[in-house]
């Protein structure tokens, strides 16, 4: 097997009869990193079926050596006082990775990138001062959006709206759909005044977040998500601002993720997090599901990095489809 892998280190059978010799001997993790070699080396390749159950049975082999290594691991850490309870979750989450029960998710936006900032999916609403002004508001919102809900949700748009002025090569199923709709106050920067009007306990409760307000921004709205709406993976289009959801209209059955991380939504209780990490929804329930949403700046950013970012923004007029 040496010899033949020194003739050709990418011959899939190579890696798989090497693993198995490995493996025979005792050195589980030899055989482990071979097979997992195979496994890439095979992938997107139109393989012969025989060549293809091998590799299932190298992927099941695969998943039970993983398995037997994290056990072994989890009896060195119990050993060392770090049993589960006394872990932290940022420790727990690398563990997951490399366990690979979780994904690494990293900030992908679609139009502005802005380097070094930390990679958190979700942060803690207590780490900001004026998070608690807005969720002791969150009775008065819900009775605000409740009226206009009462009347219809006709002025509710759907929030992924086709443009025929710019191109859109995606088959969304929520393109102009009202499953996933929205009630703007404040849509990138432009407001709604008839809204703000309908709605000034809400508008004065976001007053109390960094809003970043600068061109086309911020973003303040009611979100609606239909029973059985399913909100698909996604990333937000720039990572110098943070998403807050304060969630209003809440049934059973509704849930969020961010990452690997999957939450479910609070009634007055806000969620914050990176927009610019893959994201997706979901409401399985038989009844709507209503937040607000606004963005705040990133609490990482000096006042320097917030007058420049403005000042890209209002020069170059971005034109971008804001997605959350």
């Amino acid at each position: 097997m040496d010899s033949l892998l020194a003739l050709e280190p990418r011959a899939i059978r190579g890696h798989i009869m090497k693993g198995d010799c490995r493996n025979d001997a005792g050195d589980k993790s030899a055989a482990l990193g071979l097979y997992k070699s195979a496994l890439r080396i095979a992938a997107g390749q139109n393989l012969p079926n025989e060549l293809a159950a091998e590799l299932r049975r190298v992927d099941t082999a695969s998943t039970e050596l993983a398995a037997h290594f994290e056990a072994q691991r989890e009896i060195a850490l119990n050993a060392q006082g770090l049993d589960r309870g006394n872990r932290s979750s940022r420790f727990q989450r690398s563990l997951n990775i490399l366990s690979g029960r979780e994904q690494i998710f990293v900030q992908e936006p679609t139009a502005y990138y802005y380097p070094e900032l930390p990679q958190i999916p979700y942060f803690d609403p207590t780490s900001f001062r004026w998070a608690a002004q807005v969720e002791a508001a969150a009775n008065e919102i819900r009775k605000e959006i409740q009226v206009l809900l009462n009347k219809g949700t006709d002025d509710f748009l759907p929030y992924i709206r086709s443009d025929p002025n710019l191109p859109r090569l995606d088959d969304n199923i929520l393109l102009d759909n009202r499953d996933w709709s929205a009630l703007f106050l404040c849509e990138n920067g432009r407001r709604f005044e008839d809204t703000i009007a309908r709605c000034p306990n809400t508008w004065n409760a976001v007053q109390n977040a960094p809003l970043p307000i600068i061109a086309n921004s911020p973003t303040v709205m009611f979100s609606l998500l239909r029973a059985g709406a399913h909100i698909t993976p996604h990333t937000g289009t720039h990572n110098t601002r943070l998403t807050c959801h304060l969630p209003l209209i809440v049934p059973p059955d509704c849930f969020f993720r961010v990452g690997s991380e999957v939450r479910q939504w609070q009634e007055g209780k806000l969620l914050i997090f990176d927009d610019t990490i893959e994201h997706e929804a979901w409401n399985n329930s038989d009844r709507d599901r209503v937040v607000l949403i606004f963005d705040i700046w990133r609490p990482e950013l000096s006042e320097q990095d917030k007058q420049e970012i403005g000042a890209l923004f209002a020069s170059e007029q971005i034109s971008i489809e804001i997605t959350k």
